[in-house]
């Protein structure tokens, strides 16, 4: 049984930071490329930043430069460092675990969390 639970969502102000964690268990971690997805009110999930299990990275053209996504294969934890956060920015973040040929599509991804809302305010 594999579960992902994130955290570290809330409110923020515009240009502000925050860090959203992902903990994993029931799969082998430290072999997984994993990767955060938004869901805006009324918008088509979409990505947001993909770590492998080599510790590559890869980020959506919208938040390169802000976010920086890490990973503690010890913890079983990704991390999404989120800065200089804007309006745009407000979703409901999920981490997945990548299963398929893509890291840019949701269905390539055959785990995920619950989500944790993230809220910008202008």
């Amino acid at each position: 049984q594999v579960l992902l639970v994130e955290s570290g969502g809330g409110l923020v102000q515009a240009g502000g930071s925050l860090r959203l964690s992902c903990v994993a268990a029931g799969l082998t971690f430290s072999t997984k490329s994993m990767g955060w997805f938004r869901q805006a009110a009324g918008k088509e999930r979409e990505f947001v930043s993909t770590i492998t299990w080599r510790g590559t990275t890869v980020y959506a053209d919208s938040v390169k430069g802000r976010f920086t996504i890490s990973r503690d294969n010890a913890k079983n934890t990704i991390y999404l460092q989120m800065n200089s956060l804007k309006p745009e920015d407000t979703a409901v973040y999920y981490c997945a675990s990548f299963t398929g040929d893509s890291y840019y599509l949701t269905n390539a991804y055959g785990f995920w969390g619950q989500g944790t809302q993230v809220t910008v305010s202008s």
